[in-house]
């Protein structure tokens, strides 16, 4: 990595999290001999994740659609001494997706903490979308419905180890929604909800609910806006040592440090937002 990449990381990581130096010795002494069930694990933040836990000594459980993406994963973090089993599923297809909670059920030793990292973004104007309806059935699926099964079959597993959900969200769905992005912010703010009615039970409980909401991350899920290319992002690497310290300190949630800021602007200011929008489009 050049000193100018370095730089424009360092600059990104002040702008929205300025704090992401992880304890590694801590972190090992965290998830060694842990099950970590990690979603979209095959690029972007899933699989800059798995590299990041490859040398904890936590088991990793990848998921993704595709298989050999998967491999080439599982083999990087193999090569960092790493332990990772792969389990290749299209999660919004609802019969995979029932196989894969069979196939980890099947697994000895349970679940201490699972990543909810896949998603699915589309940006498409309502009046491109009449004929579309997949474009919702799809975004709900894989953004709400796919972790929430997921989580129905993981609880007593995570209540009876103590353990931790961390979900990867975004800031979007704590401002005021944009145009064009109904399919999207529909299905992150789904799941979002539900996590944090769900969470005071689980907490009870002794398992931990982590929501990250995260700025523009710069991943392929970005390269389709054009106007996403040119604005501030930050790198999966980044992200990932952000989610390694919600699961040392097993927080609510993480946002950019100016967030509440925005959202009270938001509020305050919401008449002359959406004035402004309605003038652009």
């Amino acid at each position: 990595m050049t000193a100018k990449n370095d730089t424009q990381n360092l600059t990104m990581n002040l702008l929205f999290f300025p704090f992401l130096r992880v304890d590694r010795t801590k972190l090992q002494q965290q998830l060694a001999g842990k099950r970590v069930l990690i979603t979209g694990a095959t690029y972007g933040i899933g699989e800059a994740l798995a590299e990041c836990l490859a040398e904890t000594g936590a088991h990793l459980l990848l998921v993704a659609r595709t298989t050999e993406k998967l491999i080439e994963v599982q083999k990087r973090v193999e090569a960092k001494g790493g332990r990772a089993d792969i389990f290749p599923c299209d999660l919004t297809n609802s019969a995979e997706l029932q196989l894969l909670l069979t196939k980890l059920a099947q697994q000895p030793g349970g679940i201490d903490i699972f990543v909810n990292n896949a998603g699915k973004s589309i940006r498409r104007s309502i009046f491109d979308s009449l004929d579309r309806m997949h474009d919702f059935t799809r975004t709900m699926n894989l953004n709400y419905f796919a972790p929430v099964q997921i989580m129905l079959a993981l609880i007593p597993e995570l209540v009876a180890k103590q353990g931790h959900v961390i979900n990867i969200s975004a800031l979007n769905v704590r401002l005021l929604p944009p145009p064009k992005w109904a399919a999207y912010q529909a299905s992150k703010s789904a799941f979002d909800q539900w996590l944090r009615s769900v969470a005071a039970e689980l907490n009870t409980k002794g398992v931990s609910t982590t929501t990250i909401y995260l700025p523009l991350v710069r991943t392929r899920m970005i390269e389709p806006t054009p106007a996403y290319r040119k604005m501030p992002a930050m790198q999966p690497d980044a992200v990932a040592q952000l989610i390694c310290k919600a699961i040392l300190s097993r927080k609510r949630s993480y946002a950019p440090w100016w967030l509440g800021i925005v959202e009270l602007a938001s509020f305050l200011f919401r008449g002359v937002w959406e004035e402004q929008i309605s003038q652009r489009l």
